[in-house]
């Protein structure tokens, strides 16, 4: 595949190839997962990891604000635009495979996935349709001007939560759990996360957990200090597209969405275990308490009933049937009214 691959060259191939490789994965079986944190397109377990965080800072996943079902002036707005408008307008994936990515074999190529059911069942509590949502693509480097140019009213997209996002965005409390993990080719001598990636190429996403990580490793040793880390790409599916190539020997990324591009691409699989913990949230603006609040009483409800099975349907089967590793912890909130 690779060497059909590396003369196709441009935007435009990588385009082509992800629609191919998209096609080609939801006509194979699904993989059940062997659940040893190791290799292989099951291999995960969240291990005890270092979150991808400035040091000085401490759990940025409770920093958030106590639920609540109260309107407020951000969520009047929402509810105040008119006819065809009246939607809530969220910045999604439609690349990340069973996350949220365009279904070719459903009318329209519907958007599907873990982080789509989400977002339909926060609108259906703010406006009362589980379908009123505007949905836009945004690139993993667009996720947080999104935010704050007021493009979206949320971003619901595999976004991690970290110290240095939450001077920049207000996020609801987690409602899944990951670590960074290396993509590499099964025939590769990468192991994981370790001296095995020296003189190797390593792909990340600009403005990534993993490649913050990368960089604050490399210059603290913990890498070494010839691993090239310049490629970065505006979404992370490019990476794989990348590695498909030949263009680069590995990439990192999160292991839950590394796991469903070892389901997307059967050459590759997962190296060694996840080397950090971080937990997905949904991201709002600074000033929006009152969404804030209410995604985050939404959030209560959904753990108790739904999230398991949109687990059971988009995840089980390439990160395994127990989901207790990517199970947030119990929310915690900040002491303010």
């Amino acid at each position: 595949m690779r060497a059909g691959l590396k003369g196709w060259g441009g935007v435009g191939a990588m385009a082509v190839v992800c629609a191919l490789a998209l096609a080609f994965v939801l006509l194979l079986p699904w993989a059940r997962s062997q659940g040893d944190g190791s290799t292989g397109t099951g291999g995960r377990g969240v291990a005890e990891g270092t979150p991808a965080a400035d040091a000085t800072c401490k759990n940025p996943e409770k920093q958030t604000l106590s639920p609540s079902a109260a309107d407020g002036p951000t969520i009047a707005a929402i509810k105040a635009r008119q006819g065809e408008k009246r939607k809530l307008i969220v910045g999604v994936d439609q690349n990340s495979y069973r996350w949220g990515y365009r279904n070719p074999n459903t009318t329209g190529a519907a958007l599907e996935g873990f982080d789509i059911d989400l977002v339909h069942r926060i609108a259906q509590d703010i406006l009362g349709d589980p379908k009123a949502v505007q949905f836009k693509a945004i690139p993993t480097n667009q996720r947080i001007p999104a935010i704050q140019e007021g493009r979206v009213d949320m971003v619901v997209r595999t976004m991690t939560i970290t110290c240095d996002r939450v001077k920049d965005v207000a996020f609801s409390a987690p409602y899944f759990r990951t670590g960074q993990q290396v993509l590499a080719p099964k025939s590769s001598t990468i192991k994981g996360y370790d001296d095995t990636l020296a003189k190797k190429k390593v792909c990340t996403a600009a403005g990534s957990t993993a490649n913050t990580q990368l960089t604050q490793d490399r210059k603290a040793g913990k890498l070494p200090a010839d691993t090239d880390i310049s490629v970065t790409v505006p979404n992370q599916l490019d990476c794989l597209v990348r590695l498909q190539l030949g263009e680069v020997d590995a990439v990192v990324t999160d292991g839950a969405l590394a796991a469903s591009q070892a389901a997307q691409d059967p050459t590759v699989e997962l190296k060694g275990a996840p080397f950090t913990a971080e937990y997905y949230g949904v991201a709002m603006k600074k000033d929006a308490d009152d969404l804030v609040r209410r995604v985050n009483q939404i959030l209560v409800q959904y753990r108790a009933n739904g999230w398991q099975a949109s687990y059971d349907k988009w995840l089980s089967a390439t990160l395994g049937e127990d989901a207790a590793t990517s199970r947030p912890p119990a929310p915690q909130y900040l002491r303010t009214s």
